[in-house]
């Protein structure tokens, strides 16, 4: 059973930074591309940032290119986000996934992923 574990979400002003973490357990956590979400409350979980199995390749959302870099340590079995000029609109739940598919590189839609979190909220104030 592979298990993910989101963490290091809050309240931050806008402007400022957070980075969020997600470790994974039970399997080969670099036989698995990873990705952040995000949902807001009444809409659809959305796409943040994808990470290829070594993390040579890496793909973003238009909304946060430029100021969020995911990136992984596949010694610690860990998936980061690091989110900087935050801004309000960035505000939600991320969510972290892991897609076993060895098919292919990289993953951006909600129905690539095989494993979620439980999610971690961020909250940035104007």
């Amino acid at each position: 059973q592979v298990q993910l574990v989101e963490s290091g979400g809050g309240l931050v002003q806008a402007g400022g930074s957070l980075r969020l973490s997600c470790a994974v357990s039970g399997r080969t956590f670099s036989a698995y591309i990873m990705g952040w979400f995000r949902q807001v409350p009444g809409k659809e979980r959305e796409f943040v940032a994808g990470i290829s199995r070594s993390g040579g390749n890496t793909f973003y959302a238009g909304s946060v290119k430029g100021r969020f870099t995911i990136s992984r340590d596949n010694a610690k079995n860990t998936v980061y986000l690091q989110m900087i000029s935050l801004k309000p609109e960035d505000t939600a739940v991320y969510y972290c996934a892991a897609d076993e598919d060895l098919r292919i590189a990289i993953a951006t839609r909600k129905s690539d992923y095989d494993y979620w979190g439980q999610g971690t909220q961020v909250t940035v104030s104007s």
